[in-house]
């Protein structure tokens, strides 16, 4: 049964992209791995969320997932995702295609006719010396490069930002990625010459891994900046205090200052990736339950004027 993103995240098919993300928030902090170690459902459910917010939190993604273009784990579903593979025919036109980006070949290796036809057929204008390849009457078979390998990793959004080394199996090959530090999602790596070997003496092709970065549930990467909303009660805004906030490296103590208000910004110097900072925005939230005592203090308070329309 095909995954509905839409009932995964709890939201209508109608849902805006403010409601989208708030859902998805919401989910993220209820079933993240660190805040739930002795539920192992949670870890399957949080990459659940991630996965449907990953498509539904693209505005491009989320077109082709509701116009059946891709499935629901971002895969293309056919026709409407350009039919016949990546190559070619999903442009309305003809291409050209040579040693890069052929639809019968994989990756970046040229595609060899007399694999299927034989050799023979091409005798009659290749000097009857083998295979048609770079123009009438050539008769040498130049080296060609392996094909290439394509592969999808998915990664935590820390590991993105830090930067971390991991080990993959690509082809029963284990092989060490090296994640740059501030890497974004769907950035493609190249590791030259581990892909397929060449069928006539010609370099190895290359591996490309393509990286989907799970969002965080609180933390947003920004350039070099790390983003974080950060919720203070009506105490803390009105008199000031010292709260704990997290960072992509760990926890730092940080004061805010008195009569803060919802969408000032502070700003933790270097806490961001490759010497960025980390932005902070102030977010005050009312006390959920009823306070005589605070009704009492505001009754007393002078009225002033904040509206400006």
């Amino acid at each position: 049964m095909n995954k509905d993103l839409y009932q995964i995240l709890g939201v209508n098919k109608t849902a805006s992209d403010s409601e989208i993300k708030s859902a998805y928030r919401k989910l993220a902090r209820k079933y993240h791995p660190d805040l739930n170690k002795d539920d192992k459902n949670a870890a399957e459910k949080f990459k659940e969320i991630s996965c449907a917010y990953d498509i539904l939190g693209d505005k491009e993604k989320r077109k082709k997932y509701d116009n059946n273009e891709i499935d629901a784990d971002g895969k293309p579903t056919g026709f409407g995702a350009g039919g016949f593979g990546s190559g070619g025919f999903d442009t309305g036109g003809y291409q050209t295609y040579s040693s890069g980006g052929n639809p019968f070949g994989a990756g970046g290796a040229s595609f060899d006719f007399s694999s299927i036809f034989g050799d023979d057929i091409f005798s009659q204008f290749s000097g009857g010396n083998g295979p048609f390849r770079g123009g009438f009457g050539n008769t040498s078979r130049r080296p060609r490069k392996g094909a290439d390998i394509n592969y999808t990793m998915r990664i935590d959004f820390l590991s993105a930002v830090r930067g971390e080394e991991k080990t993959v199996n690509i082809n029963g090959k284990n092989i060490n990625v090296k994640i740059p530090s501030g890497t974004s999602n769907g950035q493609t790596l190249r590791l030259k010459g581990l892909g397929e070997p060449s069928p006539n003496g010609g370099s190895p092709g290359d591996v490309l891994i393509t990286l989907n970065v799970d969002r965080h549930p609180y933390f947003e990467l920004e350039d070099k900046n790390i983003l974080l909303e950060l919720p203070i009660t009506l105490k803390e805004a009105v008199l000031g205090a010292k709260v704990t906030v997290p960072t992509i490296t760990g926890k730092v103590a940080v004061n805010i200052p008195p009569y803060a208000t919802t969408g000032e910004k502070l700003r933790l110097k270097g806490k961001g990736v490759k010497g960025g900072d980390q932005i902070m925005t102030l977010k005050v939230v009312m006390p959920k339950t009823a306070s005589s005592e605070l009704e009492q203090a505001l009754s007393h308070m002078p009225d002033e004027t904040v509206r400006t329309f």
